[in-house]
C-alpha cells in the first residue's frame, strides 16, 4: 500500500514542530495536498477493521518541559536536554548538576535535575524525547463529579485517575511522570533522525520512582470502531475532498509552497480565524478576504518604518505579494479552502473517534470547577517510512488556551 507520508515537508528531521494535516494543503503542495487525503483514507481504513492498513496513532499529551535523554555518541556519556539540544551553534546536553545550573534556573532548573537523576539508571540507549508529565509535588487529590482523583495539571489539560485503582498507586509512589514519544538515531546530534510511533518505556528499565509510558495508541488492529453511518458520512467528505483536489490548479499550490511571505500571510489569515473560535464558513468570501488582510498588515509594517526608502521597498513588497491574487487564482483559493474545510471535517470525525477509547481523564480546570475536554491531539504515523502529522481539534485546542476562564497548569487561581 502506498505511503502517505513525505518527510521533505510533513516533519522536520528533528520533532520540533509537526504539520497539521490540514495544513498540508497549505504547505506542501499538489503532493502535500494528496498525501494529507491518503492520510485520512489509511486512518478510516484502520477504524474500519482493515489490520494492513500502514499506519499507527500515538496521543498528543500535553506536558511540559519536553526533555531529551540519552547518550551522547561523541563521548559515551547520559545526559538530560532541552530544546536546544539541536541548536544550529551546537548541542546543548547537560551531562551534571553543574551543567542544568549554568543553563537553567526556577522550575526547568528543578524538572532537568530530577529527571537526570532518575533517568540516568533505567537504560536509556540513544537519545530519546518525551514531555514531562508531574513530579511527586505537582501531584493533587481533587474530586471531580463527587469522585476523588490524583491529578496533575502540567500544561492546560489536566489528567485524572480515579483513587485506588492500580495506576493512580503507581503515580503516587513516582517521583516524576514522563511519557515518551520519539527516537532518534544518529552519530551527530546535527545529523540524527527522528522515529515516531516506537516503543520506549517497554524497553527501559521499569522502576517505581518514574512513571514512563509510551504515547503509542492501544492496537486496534482488525477491530471495526466505526459504525455505518459515520463511515458513509466520512466516506462522502473523502469523496468530496478527491474531487475538489482535482479542481485545484497545481500551480496556485506550488505557488502556496514556494512562496514563503505568501504561505507565511496564508497561515496568519487562517489561525486568525481559529483565534477567534471561528471555522471558514464561505470559503469564497475568505479568499477575498486575504486582500484586506495583506494591506492592512503592510500599513501596519509601513506605518512603522521611517524613511521613504523603506516605506518603498515594503510597498514594493506588498504589491508584489498582492500580484498573486488575479480573479483565476482567487476561484482557485476558493477550491484551496473547501478542500481545506473536508480535510479538517474528516479530521474531526477520526479524532471524535479515537478519543473514546482513552483510559485517563482529561478535563481542563475553570474557574466554576473542572469540564471535560479531549486529548490535546493524536499523531498520525505512517508505519513505512516513519513520519508523522499531528490531528488536533484546533478550535478546542485554542478555546483551551486562550479562553481567560481556562486555568493553566502554571496559574495560581487562589
Amino acid at each position: 500500500m502506498k505511503s502517505f507520508i513525505d518527510h521533505n515537508y510533513i516533519t522536520e528531521a528533528k520533532n520540533t514542530h509537526m504539520t497539521h494535516i490540514e495544513d498540508l494543503i497549505l504547505d506542501g503542495g499538489v503532493k502535500g495536498a494528496r498525501q494529507a487525503i491518503l492520510a485520512l483514507r489509511s486512518l478510516r481504513d484502520m477504524l474500519s477493521g482493515n489490520a494492513s492498513t500502514p499506519v499507527d496513532i500515538s496521543v498528543k499529551w500535553d506536558g511540559a518541559p519536553a526533555v531529551f535523554a540519552g547518550v551522547d555518541p561523541s563521548d559515551g556519556q547520559f545526559f538530560v536536554a532541552k530544546k536546544g539540544i539541536f541548536a544550529k551553534s551546537g548541542a546543548k546536553v547537560y551531562k551534571s548538576h553543574d551543567d542544568i545550573n549554568a543553563d537553567t534556573s526556577g522550575d526547568l532548573n528543578k524538572k532537568l535535575k530530577l529527571a537526570f537523576d532518575n533517568l540516568k539508571d533505567v537504560g536509556i540507549k540513544g537519545v530519546v524525547q518525551g514531555d514531562f508529565m508531574f513530579e511527586k509535588s505537582d501531584l493533587k487529590a481533587e474530586k471531580i463529579n463527587g469522585v476523588r482523583h490524583i491529578t496533575f495539571h502540567p500544561n492546560t489539560i489536566v489528567y485524572a485517575i480515579p483513587f485506588g485503582t492500580p495506576l493512580a498507586k503507581k503515580i503516587a509512589k513516582a517521583e516524576l511522570g514522563i511519557v515518551w514519544h520519539t527516537i532518534y538515531t544518529g552519530t551527530k546530534f546535527e545529523n540524527m533522525k527522528a522515529s515516531f510511533g516506537k516503543s520506549i518505556a517497554t524497553n527501559l528499565k521499569s522502576t517505581s520512582k518514574v512513571w514512563m509510558i509510551d504515547a503509542t495508541y492501544p492496537d486496534i488492529s482488525g477491530k471495526a470502531l466505526l459504525d455505518a453511518k459515520t463511515t458513509k458520512t466520512l466516506n462522502t467528505l473523502l469523496s468530496l475532498a478527491g474531487k475538489t483536489f482535482r479542481k485545484v490548479e497545481a500551480p496556485v499550490l506550488k505557488e502556496l509552497e514556494d512562496n514563503k511571505e505568501l504561505n507565511l500571510v496564508v497561515n496568519i489569515y487562517n489561525n486568525t480565524v481559529v483565534r477567534r473560535g471561528e471555522r471558514i464558513t464561505n470559503p469564497k468570501a475568505h479568499a477575498k478576504g486575504l486582500i484586506k488582510f495583506v494591506n492592512e498588515r503592510y500599513a501596519k509594517q509601513i506605518s512603522k518604518l521611517k524613511t521613504p526608502k523603506g516605506k518603498g521597498r515594503k510597498e514594493d513588497e506588498r504589491d508584489k505579494l498582492l500580484s498573486f491574487f488575479s480573479e483565476n487564482n482567487l476561484s482557485i483559493l476558493e477550491e484551496v479552502f473547501k478542500l481545506h474545510n473536508y480535510v479538517t471535517d474528516a479530521k474531526l470525525i477520526i479524532i471524535n473517534k479515537l478519543k473514546t477509547l482513552s483510559n485517563l481523564g482529561t478535563f481542563v480546570k475553570t474557574k466554576s470547577g473542572f469540564k471535560v475536554t479531549g486529548p490535546e491531539g493524536f499523531v498520525a504515523i505512517d508505519r513505512t517510512e516513519g513520519g508523522a502529522v499531528k490531528l488536533v481539534d484546533r478550535l478546542e485546542f485554542s478555546t483551551n488556551n486562550f479562553s481567560p476562564d481556562i486555568i493553566k497548569g502554571w496559574d495560581n487561581p487562589g
